[in-house]
C-alpha cells in the first residue's frame, strides 16, 4: 500500500500546484471555457481524493487495507495502546485524513446553506422592490441608479436590472446583458461556483484554491457571454461591456462572498469579441483566444 499512497502523494502534489499554476496560465481556455470549466472541476476533484487517499492508505499500510485498519483500530479506541505495526506516523495520517474529508465536507453543506439563506432574501427583495421587464420573463428591474445587471438562481429563477442600466443600453446592448445573464441560469454556474467558492473557504490560506475560484469565475463569464453572442450577436455584447465596464455585474449571480468579475476579467472578455479583422463587420464578432 506504501507504493500506491505515494502514487496518490504525487498526483495530489501535482494537483495542489503545477497543474493549476499552468492551466490558469494558459491562453487556449478563451478559446475552449467549457473544456477548462471541466479540467478545472477534474482537478479540484482528483486532487481532493487523491490527497485524502495517499493519507488513508498510508495510514491503513500496517493492516493491508482501509477496512482492515478499522477493524484492528477500534478495538484499542478506548484503551489507548497502539496495535502491532502501528505507529503515531499511521494513526496521524489517518486521522488527517478523516479530519480533512470532514472539514471539506461540512464546509460545503455550510457555504450552500448561507448561499440558499442569501438566494431566498433577494428572492423577496426583488419581489417587493422591483418591477417586471416588459416582454422579457423572469426579468425584474429595480429602482437604482447605478447600471447593475445580476441573476438569481434557485426554483424561481430571475434576472435583474437596475433602471439605471436599462437606461444607459440600447435595446439590443440589453437583451445582450439580458441573455447574458439568462446563459448563467440555463448553465447552472451558481452550482460549480458555489463548490470552488466552499473550497476556497475550506482552505483561504491555500495560494491555488483563490487561483483556482478566479479562473472558475472568469470561464462562467466566458460561457455566458457565448450563450448571448448565439442569441443576439457579439457586436451588442461588446458594446455593453465596453460601456459599463466591470461593475456592471456584481458576480455571476447574487450570493454571499465569493470571487466578482472585475476589470483584468472584463479586459479578457472583451479580447475574445473583438474582431480578428479590424476591417471585419462587428455583426460577425465570434468567441476567440485572448
Amino acid at each position: 500500500m506504501i507504493p500506491s499512497a505515494l502514487a496518490l502523494g504525487v498526483l495530489a502534489a501535482a494537483l495542489a500546484w503545477p497543474v493549476p499554476v499552468m492551466l490558469s496560465a494558459a491562453r487556449w481556455p478563451a478559446a475552449r471555457p467549457a473544456t477548462a470549466l471541466a479540467l478545472w472541476q477534474l482537478i479540484a476533484l482528483a486532487g481532493g481524493l487523491s490527497m485524502i487517499g495517499s493519507l488513508l492508505l498510508f495510514g491503513s499500510a500496517p493492516a493491508g487495507s482501509i477496512v482492515g485498519a478499522a477493524e484492528t483500530l477500534l478495538p484499542h479506541f478506548f484503551d489507548g495502546d497502539l496495535p502491532p505495526g502501528f505507529g503515531v506516523a499511521h494513526l496521524a495520517a489517518l486521522t488527517l485524513a478523516i479530519g480533512l474529508a470532514v472539514h471539506l465536507a461540512l464546509n460545503l453543506g455550510l457555504t450552500v446553506a448561507r448561499a440558499e439563506r442569501e438566494r431566498r432574501r433577494q428572492h423577496h427583495l426583488i419581489a417587493v422592490l422591483s418591477d417586471p421587464l416588459p416582454d422579457s420573463p423572469h426579468t425584474r428591474v429595480l429602482p437604482y441608479p447605478v447600471p447593475l445587471a445580476y441573476c438569481v438562481p434557485g426554483v424561481r429563477t430571475a434576472t435583474v436590472l437596475t433602471d439605471g442600466l436599462v437606461a444607459a443600453l440600447d435595446e439590443r446592448e440589453l437583451a445582450a446583458v439580458v441573455a447574458h445573464e439568462r446563459a448563467h441560469l440555463d448553465q447552472f454556474h451558481h452550482l460549480v461556483l458555489i463548490a470552488f467558492r466552499a473550497w476556497h473557504s475550506a482552505l483561504p490560506w491555500f495560494p491555488i484554491a483563490n487561483r483556482a475560484e478566479r479562473s472558475v469565475t472568469l470561464l462562467t463569464e466566458m460561457l455566458a457571454d457565448d450563450g448571448a453572442i448565439r442569441d443576439v450577436g457579439g457586436e451588442p455584447l461588446r458594446r455593453a461591456l465596453a460601456r459599463l465596464g466591470a461593475g456592471a455585474e456584481p458576480g455571476a449571480y447574487a450570493d454571499a462572498g465569493g470571487v466578482a468579475p472585475d476589470a483584468v476579467m472584463l479586459e479578457s472578455r472583451l479580447a475574445r469579441l473583438r474582431p480578428a479583422d479590424p476591417q471585419a463587420d462587428p455583426r460577425d464578432i465570434r468567441p476567440r483566444a485572448a
